[in-house]
């Protein structure tokens, strides 16, 4: 299986279709900064191309999603600790981890447990391009494989 993805919004709803914004709606991403962890599968993939003007997303590794569980919260608000993890979810949060990398565990389909969608500072520094330009030619939206890791450390 390969591994998830990290799908983060970048842009507000201004001008936007209504048919880009129910879609931004069905994967969760209602306002800027909001992102969520996807199976990579044809049909998300799919829901991503559509709305990629407005989000960017790349595959998930180990050390980006240590820091992605740093903004994971209950439904209660407590912060996700093995101890909370345990009582909440049945599991420890080392399993969780391996779980989610594995595509074993579906973060989207945890929402009866966790606050979600997860919510994310804008970058430190700021966007390196401009967000309504794509990645590939020196912008910041759509597709950008492994280097969502550099994005999500200058937002966690």
């Amino acid at each position: 299986m390969p591994s998830p993805i990290l799908v983060i919004r970048i842009r507000g709803s201004a001008g936007a279709p209504w048919n880009i914004e129910e879609t931004l709606s069905m994967l969760r991403l209602r306002r800027p900064f909001n992102g969520m962890i996807y199976p990579n599968t044809p049909a998300v993939v799919g829901m991503l191309r559509k709305v990629q003007s407005y989000i960017t997303w790349g595959e998930i590794d180990q050390p980006t999603l240590e820091l992605v569980m740093e903004r994971l919260r209950t439904r209660n608000g407590e912060k996700l600790s093995d101890d909370v993890a345990k009582k909440v979810l049945g599991m420890a949060l080392d399993e969780l981890k391996k779980g989610i990398l594995e595509g074993k565990v579906y973060v989207n389909k945890l929402d009866n447990v966790l606050s979600l969608p997860l919510r994310f500072h804008p970058p430190r520094g700021g966007f390196k391009g401009k967000v309504n330009a794509p990645f590939g030619a020196g912008g910041e939206f759509g597709y950008r494989g492994s280097k969502i890791s550099e994005l999500v450390k200058r937002m966690v």
